[in-house]
């Protein structure tokens, strides 16, 4: 006779509903998880792409309702208790409750914290003038301002601010990037290719001063003055201030859960506390791959994030180990990113760098630790294999272009060594 198991009647609570909180509902529920689903959200709008917000959304080519992860009924045919608008103030790890600003409290056997994080901000800066852009509406607010013929100055040169630099040119606006780096993406690009990067947006129009430490951002009458501590200043309309983002743990770290750039798990998203989950760009997790801790901010290792604590809350556990890729359209141009690029890597280039069309392999201690690849998709999901397998692989096989990618990696099972 075969037993039947127990159903499952747990009850889930999910903080955060951007796509590591509202991935982690969805995964449990085809993971066969039977039990209570309740997921929170703090912005009143039902989940959505965030990476929208800088691109297809800022630029009105794409409606919110196209950006939205589900339709509205998905939630309640799922049995995903979706509460919008709510913000956790605090969690009680004895009682195994999480209380909400109107008061409310919820119970939670199993509590999974996908609190993402909050802009960097500028000290002592608040103006009509002056954008950040976390969510919706802050995209509606500096929709609103950035119209054909009014001038943009974009404080940071990272992938949001290079994201709404594209945008904003495509609209008709003039756009001045102040970066405090010699070069633009510099957290995410090695200095070729992120030179390279610059070049495109300088051919496009928009005007990219770098090295600036700036010291003041103003508001007046007629629009915004950035000044730099060596006296340059620029003035626009209006700013969009977009020099990174912070881990969102104030409300773990006030539960005593164990923060350190962010919330620290081990390999399997697990706090410091009992039945209690991180994950998304709030996680600071093992990275099984170079050693050490890493926190990403890309959708798709929040995607990866979700699926793994799902299986891990229904007894399927197992390390979670992903090579991070993310991607980003600029001037027409779709760039890709695998891994962990860093400035001091050996770059090798197949294809061409000035005509935007090629794949550049990062080596460190003669090991591929990332790419980046403009218009070579199937490039990156090759160079991901790679950095998962970790092939004994040299610089020479990886520069002949004779060598596709694609099978490299396809052939690793079978000649792991080349």
């Amino acid at each position: 006779m075969t037993a039947v198991s127990e159903p499952d009647t747990r009850t889930v609570v999910i903080v955060g509903t951007g796509i590591a909180g509202s991935g982690a509902a969805q995964a449990l529920r085809k993971e066969g998880f039977g039990g209570s689903i309740i997921l929170i959200g703090s912005e009143p709008e039902e989940p959505y792409r965030r990476p929208a917000l800088s691109k297809e959304l800022l630029s009105g080519k794409a409606s919110i309702d196209r950006a939205r992860l589900r339709p509205s009924t998905f939630w309640t045919e799922q049995g995903i208790d979706l509460r919008i608008g709510a913000t956790v103030t605090s969690i009680d790890t004895d009682s195994r409750t999480v209380l909400l600003a109107d008061g409310d409290s919820i119970d939670y056997d199993v509590l999974i914290l996908a609190t993402g994080g909050r802009s960097r901000r500028l000290e002592n800066e608040d103006s009509e003038r002056v954008h950040y852009l976390r969510d919706i509406a802050d995209m509606r607010r500096l929709q609103s301002q950035l119209i054909e013929g009014s001038s943009l100055l974009v404080v940071g040169g990272g992938l949001i601010g290079s994201e709404v630099a594209s945008t904003a040119r495509d609209l008709g606006c003039s756009v001045q990037v102040l970066e405090a780096q010699p070069v633009p993406l510099s957290r995410l690009l090695p200095p070729s290719i992120a030179e390279k990067i610059a070049a495109l947006h300088a051919s496009a129009g928009v005007a990219l001063q770098t090295g600036v430490d700036l010291e003041t951002l103003t508001t007046g009458a007629d629009g915004v003055t950035a000044r730099a501590r060596d006296g340059r200043e620029w003035t626009a309309d209006l700013a969009v201030v977009a020099i990174g983002s912070l881990p969102d743990t104030d409300v773990a770290a006030a539960a005593g859960i164990a923060v350190d750039n962010g919330i620290s798990v081990d390999g399997y998203l697990r706090t410091s506390v009992v039945d209690v989950y991180a994950i998304g760009d709030v996680a600071n997790v093992p990275n099984g791959f170079l050693g050490g801790m890493h926190r990403g901010e890309h959708w798709n290792t929040a995607q990866d994030h979700a699926v793994a604590v799902a299986k891990t809350i229904v007894g399927k556990e197992e390390p979670f180990e992903s090579v991070p890729w993310s991607w980003s359209n600029q001037f027409g141009r779709n760039i890709q990113v695998a891994g962990w690029p860093g400035a001091d890597d050996t770059v090798i280039v197949r294809g061409d760098l000035d005509s935007y069309d090629f794949t550049a392999i990062c080596m460190r201690d003669g090991n591929i630790v990332g790419a980046v690849s403009v218009g070579r998709p199937k490039d990156i999901r090759a160079v991901r294999t790679l950095i998962e397998r970790s092939p004994d692989i040299s610089a020479d096989v990886l520069a002949d272009t004779n060598r596709d990618l694609t099978e490299l990696a396809a052939g690793l099972v079978a000649s792991p060594v080349l």
